[in-house]
């Protein structure tokens, strides 16, 4: 039996891999290049539209666990990012285009995967995988609302700036990374006090950029504008995304009032993007605005931050942990759309949507992956451990099954629940055949 996947973002991708790789034929469909959505610049498969990076690679860390689980578990996307990683300290980053060009080149070259560049604007019939991404939009979105009560929920994900590493003054900055964690990866652009509050003033008055027909004034707490920060309070940046605690200038030896923080962007190292600094300011507000930061100030921009809207089903309504619409089982979602918020956790869904497809064709049971496993715990939130209203949501300790005994030191318990998981996952022997 053949499946049909819609969408080669990193779930749509995922899923195809998994399920190819099982001996399912697929069909996969992408609308790009004859046409894109607004946040989308590139043709490639997997494109990353916000930032580089795919967040912390440490088993501490509820996400590297989740990336631990999908590198045993034979994830395409994992293996072409850890080819195409820069250095970012404990975090997985990524060169953008040349992870996305990877992604691309596996699924195309894959035997069993057949790519269609055309949009989709009906539900196929059979097996399908919907992994169409939170912009969906046309005769496919209200084939979804047909189908799903509820997707009128939405919020905002944003685009930090990328500016030249060459514009930037590194006699106003250096590099480190906080608390001298692994290597010195980041460029620190330190404010004194009297910078700080000018900028965070200036941030306070800006002009943002005008609604599009695919946004509207919400905003999602976790990929919160800059500038919506600054006017929360004079110091939420400083104890948010401009935190200078763990950096001391060297210059020094004290922690300044305030950090501005770049990552590399790109393997060549020469393009580094504004940590935190997702924004919807019009572009000529963003270099006024960001070149009264010193290191800054004569920083040639790139590429500009942009905003754009993420509409998610009620999954807990909708979705059993399989991802499954229950309505219709043989439709299936992955992605953000499913309200998983994240890289990561978007390619995970369609990595355990692919596999208990293909399970459920080949006649064997279900994975059933269990709430010990981050994988398992995100599909069981979604589809219905949520309680109140259902919002986006990044994998976390808080929704894997507790131990069950007490470790002392949160990084020790993190550690033991992260060894907890992948031995389970181990001992499920459902990754890849040899060879895959």
């Amino acid at each position: 039996m053949e499946v049909t996947v819609v969408g080669a973002g990193l779930a749509g991708c995922e899923a195809a891999w998994q399920l190819a790789c099982r001996g399912i034929p697929v069909t996969l469909y992408e609308m790009k290049p004859h046409r894109r959505s607004p946040a989308h610049v590139s043709d490639s498969f997997a494109e990353l539209v916000c930032s580089n990076s795919l967040r912390s690679d440490e088993l501490t860390n509820a996400v590297g666990l989740l990336k631990a689980e999908m590198r045993a578990l034979g994830s395409v996307i994992m293996s072409c990012a850890d080819a195409h990683r820069v250095p970012a300290g404990g975090a997985l980053a990524v060169d953008r285009e040349g992870f996305s060009r990877a992604v691309t080149e596996s699924v195309m070259s894959h035997p069993l995967i057949t790519v269609r560049g055309e949009e989709v604007t009906r539900i196929p019939p059979g097996r399908v995988i919907i992994a169409t991404g939170p912009l969906t939009d046309g005769a496919m979105a209200e084939e979804i609302g047909r189908l799903c009560p509820g997707t009128d929920l939405h919020f905002f994900d944003a685009v930090a700036p990328i500016v030249t590493l060459e514009s930037v003054d590194m006699d106003s900055a250096w590099f480190a990374s906080r608390y001298d964690k692994g290597t010195a990866d980041y460029v620190n652009c330190p404010l004194d006090r009297e910078t700080y509050e000018a900028f965070v003033r200036e941030l306070q008055t800006a002009q943002e950029a005008e609604l599009h027909g695919f946004e509207d004034s919400g905003v999602f707490e976790g990929c919160m504008p800059v500038e919506v920060m600054a006017r929360r309070g004079m110091d939420t940046l400083r104890y948010g995304p401009l935190k200078p605690v763990g950096l001391p200038d060297p210059r020094t030896g004290r922690e300044p009032y305030a950090v501005v923080q770049l990552r590399m962007d790109n393997a060549g190292g020469t393009l580094y993007n504004m940590v935190g600094f997702q924004t919807h300011l019009k572009f000529p507000e963003q270099r006024r605005v960001f070149s009264m930061i010193p290191a800054l100030r004569s920083a040639e921009f790139v590429r500009y931050g942009v905003m754009h809207r993420n509409t998610y089903l009620n999954s807990p309504v909708l979705l059993d942990r399989y991802y499954r619409l229950k309505s219709q089982p043989r439709i299936s979602f992955a992605g953000q759309m499913t309200g998983v918020e994240g890289y990561i956790e978007s390619a995970a869904s369609g990595m355990l949507a692919g596999i208990e497809t293909a399970r459920e064709i080949l006649g064997l049971e279900p994975a059933d992956f269990p709430a010990e496993t981050a994988i398992g715990a995100l599909a069981l939130y979604v589809s219905g451990g949520s309680v109140g209203d259902f919002q986006p949501m990044n994998i976390n300790f808080g929704i894997i099954s507790p131990l069950g005994y007490r470790v002392k030191g949160k990084r020790n318990k993190n550690a033991a629940i992260s060894q907890r998981s992948l031995e389970i996952i181990e001992g499920m022997k459902i990754g890849l055949p040899a060879g895959r």
